[in-house]
């Protein structure tokens, strides 16, 4: 990846399209809003293909993510608290356990910052939509 320098932001043109980043969000994504994202989406895809794999039926997942920062020290992201939202999931709450467990342990971008960042999830199942 390179990112270029504009007055206001850094841009990338990657497979996608182009990223803009800056740290004043009237010019582009946040970088803590990236981070979160990239820690909420891995661990969501992983949810996903885990789900597949055991041949857990759902029809959706949702998910909620709360932010802390210290804005004490540099403003860096310190928690993380992850909420999954899983519609018409065919599964009870220890099997979910168990697959969360192995969704944290399979998210590259998790286990990158695992150590630095504390990250907590919660689930719920929702059957009324």
């Amino acid at each position: 990846m390179e990112f270029i320098m504009k007055e206001n932001s850094f841009v990338a043109d990657l497979e996608f399209g182009q990223l803009e980043v800056s740290g004043n969000a009237d010019f582009g994504f946040r970088p803590y809003q990236l981070l979160v994202s990239s820690i909420a989406v891995c661990s969501g895809g992983v949810l996903r293909k885990i789900l597949d794999k055991k041949r857990v039926d759902y029809k959706d997942i949702r998910i909620k993510a709360d932010v802390k920062r210290n804005e004490q020290g540099a403003n860096e992201v310190t928690d993380i608290h992850l909420h999954f939202i899983l519609s018409h999931v065919d599964a009870s709450d220890e099997k979910i356990e168990k697959i969360m467990d192995l969704t944290r342990k399979n998210c590259p971008i998790y286990q990158s910052v695992k150590n630095s960042i504390q990250i907590t999830e919660t689930f719920e199942h929702k059957d009324d939509e």
